[in-house]
């Protein structure tokens, strides 16, 4: 019996180390893209500003519409009928969405290469570059994210999932660490090298991870498919909300979303946290080259980067902790207020404090990027929620999903945007043109004596202001958010109630 146990938990082991490793080969390169990428293209490529408003409004469109659309395109069948919950965890699913990570998973690394070397106008590369690596990006986290409900059904085994995508996602941080030491926008050739190293790395470890987890699922999985089908006919009984007549339509469910309130105050909480979270990425460097840069070494100055990338990885496991405690809501508001609080003091210490500045940017980016980690636990009680309100059948999690980044996802193209509409505004500094713009916010200041260059003066306020923009605003919208507490406990327990007997765990063996 002893020894039966050790072989059954080496193999839960062994299938959660080989599915978390997946978020490693996808962060040492994601990390790296949401640096460089504006940079690479604004003071290398030089491109201008018209074609980059253009690429970054396109991008927008694909950005926000490729999560549904590959959604529904990946899971459409399962949605064709009434009874097509019960093949969402069958082994051909499962075996499916693997094949599909082991050939997007080599593509994606490949997108990323395309923005390192110049093959085209400026323009049309990075309109191209964008596109295609974000949808692959998105063929891979579609797939990735829908394995964790597809491999495990139970709390203990998706916990043991979730805790090494944290742990590998954090070690594929350390990407950014190496990269600050080869980044050099006078010598491109060993920022080129370094990045072809990743996506080489990247490449032979979506392979070979996703063809093993293939074996191991064919030997290990495949042969219980007889047994599982027989214990779910056993199992099946009628849903007090089951509505079989006929299956609900895509406009139908819209219609539904759209009376959702929860939802809607979420999404534009959620919204606003998109777009800080890439904000900080992407002018992180900016940051330490006008603020830090004359106080602080190289070295000191990747390590700083490299801490912003890992911790918010590490700190996942602390709140996971106190949201089992307090609630997820109650974390999620404290962590607003927490940014809304540093912002607050780092605007009254000023920028020439150079040690609080280090703490302030390296924090802001954690607490932020730790918030957006807790997130897809509120999506997962909205999909409670909808399907409760809704007396659905079988829960939409992936079409729910998918609706959350069609809503949010603009967020990630706003952030470039407007960083560098602020950028102008507040210095008179246009990176596109290299040339001061006479009118600009901070002329007054300069030309009395303050002393504070434009530029630094400028990124300052830029730090600071919009960590307190957006902590206000994301306080506003999730004190409207009503699904916690009581509230949520009793979706839960109606979900639980309605679906009590229907959830074989038959995957994590």
């Amino acid at each position: 019996m002893g020894r039966s146990a050790w072989f059954c938990w080496n193999g839960v082991l062994s299938t959660a180390v080989l599915y978390g490793s997946l978020a490693l080969f996808t962060s040492i390169l994601h990390n790296v893209f949401l640096l460089y990428y504006v940079e690479t293209f604004v003071s290398i490529y030089k491109i201008d500003k018209v074609s980059f408003w253009v690429g970054e409004t396109i991008f927008l469109i694909w950005n926000s519409f490729n999560d549904p659309l590959f959604g529904w395109l990946s899971d459409r069948a399962f949605l064709s009928s009434p009874q097509s919950g019960s093949h969402i965890t069958s082994p051909e699913v499962v075996l499916k969405r693997l094949k599909a990570l082991s050939t997007n998973g080599p593509l994606f690394a490949l997108s990323f290469l395309a923005f390192w070397v110049a093959w085209a106008r400026p323009g049309l590369q990075f309109l191209l570059c964008l596109c295609l690596y974000d949808g692959f990006l998105t063929m891979v986290d579609l797939h990735h994210s829908a394995l964790l409900a597809d491999l495990a059904v139970s709390a203990t085994a998706r916990t043991s999932l979730n805790f090494y995508c944290s742990l590998f996602s954090a070690l594929g941080s350390f990407s950014v660490f190496m990269s600050y030491g080869f980044w050099d926008k006078e010598d491109f050739y060993s920022f080129r090298f370094f990045c072809v190293t990743l996506a080489a790395f990247s490449i032979l470890g979506f392979f070979f991870v996703s063809r093993k987890l293939q074996l191991r699922f064919k030997k290990e999985i495949l042969p219980k498919q007889d047994e599982a089908s027989a214990l779910k006919e056993l199992s099946v009984g009628n849903a007090p909300f089951t509505n079989a007549e006929k299956p609900v339509t895509i406009g139908q469910y819209l219609k539904q979303l759209s009376k959702h309130k929860n939802f809607l105050w979420f999404v534009s909480m959620n919204l606003i946290q998109v777009f800080h979270c890439h904000f900080n990425s992407n002018f992180f460097p900016l940051f330490l080259e006008h603020l830090l840069s004359d106080n602080i070494s190289a070295s000191t100055g990747s390590i700083l980067l490299g801490i912003s990338f890992v911790a918010p990885h590490l700190n996942n496991l602390y709140f996971l902790t106190l949201c089992q405690r307090n609630g997820v809501y109650q974390v999620i508001q404290w962590l607003f207020l927490l940014k809304l609080g540093l912002g607050l003091i780092m605007l009254l210490a000023g920028a020439d404090h150079i040690y609080l500045l280090c703490i302030f940017i390296a924090s802001n980016r954690v607490f932020t990027e730790g918030t957006c980690k807790l997130l897809k636990l509120v999506i997962s009680d909205l999909v409670d929620e909808d399907f409760v309100v809704n007396r659905r059948q079988q829960a939409a999690s992936a079409l729910l999903f998918g609706m959350v980044a069609l809503l949010t996802k603009p967020g990630q193209t706003f952030a470039p945007l407007i960083g560098t509409w602020l950028l102008c505004v507040y210095t008179g500094y246009d990176i596109f043109e290299r040339t001061p713009v006479k009118d600009s916010v901070l002329a007054p200041d300069i030309s009395s004596g303050s002393g504070t260059p434009p530029l630094r003066l400028g990124c300052f306020y830029m730090l600071v202001f919009v960590p307190i923009t957006c902590a206000l605003l994301q306080l506003a919208a999730w004190s409207r958010f009503t699904l916690h507490g009581r509230k949520l406990q009793a979706i839960k327990t109606l979900r639980q109630g309605t679906q009590h007997g229907h959830m074989i765990d038959v995957k994590a063996i």
